[in-house]
């Protein structure tokens, strides 16, 4: 079965070539538009180039010490094995990361193209490109953590054995995913508040006007930030949460075999396949809602990996209450979906009430997006609760020894398999939203922006969805890497009323808001740079709002690539070696209550941050359909002023938070030997 699991996923990375060639014989648009797409290009290269040189060194040095830490403890020939696997997952996670800013960069112009006569077409393309990314990324953790177990099965580990082997790859994707979402999340909001703040709210122009200094560098954000940083992410999830199962599979070994260990491998494989299948089937018309098209795609993949984990469960693993548990795992991620957007879509109350409240000034506008943000992890903490306690107690009945934990496993499994599809949804987001920024700049009609618009608003709802669809999933990851902890480290009970422990916990609470803080002031202090540079040529040349002089947008792509890559390092830093000097100064017991008390806090943090965000920008997008006065009204720039506080929230620290509680279970896994 491992074998088939194999073939799916090289199968699924010519599937994703062949997505590229369709999507690259589409048109490319007017001069113009080329232009633009040159610009966006050469800034999101550079960036990445940049960012990726300084990642690699900390990868490196990381692997040394992981290797190190081994050797210290007698195993040198094991932590070989484990730092190689590090810099494997590195690797793989930063061209995770390569793929999807690629592949946005090239569609994103063929999108706008595309609108020109047909909004269909155009979603047909957004959405395959964002597929390109979603299943290039989910197959490579596949063809990764399945090659690695044929090499250490070929050098003699058994089947037990190897799980523990592949904690390094996990972390390495752990470490990159950080990195990439914090430093594309920096640059991505400091352009996109740096240009909103002068360009709509001082300046009085409309968003991505071509007059604007900062709207390239505000395009090139959409593609470093939220495709490759999230692809990155979303490789380091796949990755951690089929690790951790594995691990926990090896409990169960004397029950199930070797079919325990590597089931996560398994049905990953057959999700894939309902993935592909998913986004042949998400078909448009042109009266449609965007949105009605994306979720036909993603229930037909739901469907379709509800059969595929009934059939896989029963042969694998013989028993139908495991099927149960992964059935427990897709229903809460439609949950996730449809709570998210309940919060975030403008059709719904939390958003018309933040869009109402913006008629009363900006202050009202931001206590209602924050009182939306508080109130939504009620429902998210209901979910998870409810897929925790449903699927353990499922693995439970089924009377092995460990079963209840395992049965958690099998419900990650089920809600991550659907994540291509996801993925690809979290994608279509930025590449409609450079489309849409394409086609303002080139000058296109208003008829093609309408559709572009319609396309933007559809695409701020499934990132805001993905990113819920991820932190409900980090969650249940979070658990099954912090299960796995406690199973390495030989910890049966964890003791908050030790003070070694209680101070802990209190530290890994701490950690979650101390690091969002330095997040968001990096936003905010890389942003203001953005404002100054932005004023300066605006003061300088007037001829930039007449349309008679072309502003230097190079300067604010420089600006904003050199305070990312600046101010990613402390916070990302902070996150290793915090958890490192808890667990080395107070041991195992104690650094488990410090992962347990921060994967809580982050939870409930980064639900509070991803919803509130996703709902401010959608209540200014709401009023810019022309309800409550609509642009250039004073609602409308008090819902500017809740989007622009918003946005460090959704692109930067909420997201950054996903990978931060699942970094915390990979790095606690990859140096036990440290803590014990």
């Amino acid at each position: 079965m491992l074998l088939i699991s194999f073939i799916i996923s090289v199968l699924s990375l010519l599937f994703a070539v062949y997505l590229v060639f369709w999507i690259k014989k589409n048109d490319m648009g007017t001069a113009k538009m080329q232009e633009i797409y040159e610009a966006i290009k050469k800034g999101a290269n550079a960036f990445l180039k940049r960012q990726y040189k300084t990642i690699g060194i900390m990868a490196v040095v990381l692997a040394l010490v992981l290797f190190a830490v081994y050797a210290f403890s007698g195993k040198m020939i094991e932590g070989l094995q484990v730092s190689l696997a590090f810099l494997l997952g590195a690797f793989l996670s930063g061209f995770s990361g390569l793929v999807g800013m690629w592949i946005s960069v090239r569609s994103n112009i063929r999108t706008a193209s595309a609108a020109q006569t047909s909004l269909a077409k155009a979603l047909t393309i957004a959405l395959r490109a964002g597929a390109v990314s979603g299943i290039t990324i989910v197959a490579m953790s596949l063809v990764g953590i399945t090659g690695l177990y044929y090499i250490y099965g070929i050098l003699g580990y058994t089947a037990v054995e190897i799980p523990a082997l592949l904690v390094g790859f996990g972390f390495g994707a752990s470490l990159v995913a950080l990195f990439a979402q914090l430093g594309g999340g920096i640059y991505t909001k400091a352009a996109d508040v740096g240009a909103d703040l002068v360009g709509k709210v001082e300046a009085g122009i409309p968003e991505d006007d071509a007059r604007n200094p900062a709207v390239v560098a505000d395009l090139v954000g959409d593609n470093v930030g939220d495709c490759a940083g999230r692809g990155a992410d979303l490789f380091e999830s796949t990755a951690a949460e089929n690790i951790g199962a594995m691990i926990l599979g090896v409990a169960l070994f004397p029950y199930l075999g070797i079919n325990g260990i590597i089931f996560p491998l398994v049905i990953r494989g057959f999700g894939l396949l309902a993935a592909v299948i998913g986004v042949l089937s998400a078909k448009a018309n042109e009266e449609d809602e965007p949105l009605k098209a994306l979720n036909k795609g993603y229930f037909v993949t739901c469907a379709l990996a509800t059969v595929a984990f009934y059939f896989v469960t029963m042969n694998m693993l013989h028993n139908i209450l495991f099927f149960f548990a992964g059935l427990v795992g897709i229903v809460a991620s439609i949950v996730f979906v449809f709570v998210t957007q309940y919060y975030t879509e403008y059709k719904y109350r939390p958003v018309r009430d933040i869009a109402n409240a913006s008629l009363t000034g900006h202050a009202t506008n931001i206590i209602a997006g924050l009182s939306v943000g508080f109130e939504c992890t009620a429902a998210t903490v209901v979910t998870i609760s409810a897929a925790l306690l449903a699927s353990f107690k499922l693995g439970a009945m089924t009377g092995f020894e460990h079963g209840g934990i395992y049965g958690t496993a099998v419900a990650t499994m089920g809600m991550l398999s659907t994540a291509a599809y996801i993925l690809a949804m979290d994608t279509f987001g930025p590449i409609t939203d450079n489309a849409g920024g394409i086609v303002e700049m080139s000058g296109a009609s208003e008829e093609v922006r309408r559709r572009t618009d319609k396309l933007d608003a559809a695409g701020n709802t499934t990132k805001a969805l993905t990113k819920g669809y991820a932190m409900g999933s980090a969650a249940l990851a979070a658990f099954l890497l912090f299960s796995a902890f406690l199973t390495e480290a030989g910890i049966k009970i964890v003791d908050l009323a030790k003070v070694e422990v209680f101070v802990a916990s209190l530290m890994g609470a701490m950690l979650i808001f101390f690091f969002s803080g330095i997040t968001m002031r990096a936003v905010g202090k890389a942003a203001g740079k953005i404002v100054e540079e932005v004023r300066r040529q605006f003061k300088a040349d007037p001829g930039l709002m007449t349309g008679a002089s072309k502003p230097d947008y190079a300067a604010c792509v420089d600006i904003t690539t050199k305070a990312a890559l600046k101010e990613m390092i402390l916070p990302g830093l902070l996150a290793v070696i915090v958890p490192i000097l808890v667990g080395v100064f107070m041991k195992a017991e104690a650094l488990a209550g410090f992962i347990m008390i921060g994967t809580i806090a982050g939870i409930l943090l980064a639900t509070f941050m991803n919803n509130a965000g996703g709902a401010w920008d959608n209540a200014k997008k709401y009023i810019e359909m022309g309800n409550l006065g609509g642009k250039g009204s004073d609602a409308h720039k008090a819902a500017v002023t809740g989007d622009t506080v918003g946005d460090p929230f959704k692109d930067t620290a909420g997201p950054s938070l996903h990978v931060l509680v699942k970094l915390l279970g990979t790095l606690s896994l990859a140096l036990v030997a440290l803590f014990i």
